[in-house]
């Protein structure tokens, strides 16, 4: 992670070529290499309380992401994780997840690809209702049980 760079902006703070980088790279993996056709922008990635926090390369491009929002009701959500194809393996997401949860009021939440059940674990998270199918990918919902 020495070759890659750190990188936090609030939803009103985030310049537009780096959501532009973000949505590209959501898309890329999301609709594209997951094959799954929805919208990704849903409206939230420009609000006030989300945190948007990315390594990227010493060209720019975005290696690993995360969107934290926060809830109306109180605490937060976890979710857009993704990794670019060429850095996967490296424990970027896993670093990013960490990163957010410093900054994070429980209840800390997410649906969790029902295969990534096990990496969201290593950080506390605990299954928190039946698994569920969202564009043909299941899902399981998690909360932030305990600290590691």
């Amino acid at each position: 992670m020495d070759d890659l760079e750190l990188h936090q902006a609030t939803g009103p703070t985030i310049s537009a070529s780096e959501l532009h980088a973000v949505l590209c790279l959501r898309s890329e993996v999301f609709v594209v290499e997951q094959a799954c056709a929805y919208l990704d922008p849903d409206g939230r990635d420009l609000e006030v309380g989300t945190r948007h926090l990315w390594f990227s390369t010493p060209g720019g491009a975005i290696a690993s992401y995360v969107r934290v929002l926060t809830e109306p009701g109180g605490g937060h959500r976890i979710g857009r994780v993704v990794t670019h194809p060429h850095h996967r393996g490296r424990g970027l997401a896993g670093r990013l997840i960490e990163v957010a949860l410093e900054h994070c009021e429980p209840p800390v939440v997410l649906h969790a690809q029902s295969h990534l059940v096990d990496v969201y674990a290593r950080h506390g998270f605990v299954p928190d209702g039946p698994p569920f199918v969202e564009d043909d990918i299941p899902h399981t919902p998690m909360r932030l049980a305990a600290r590691p």
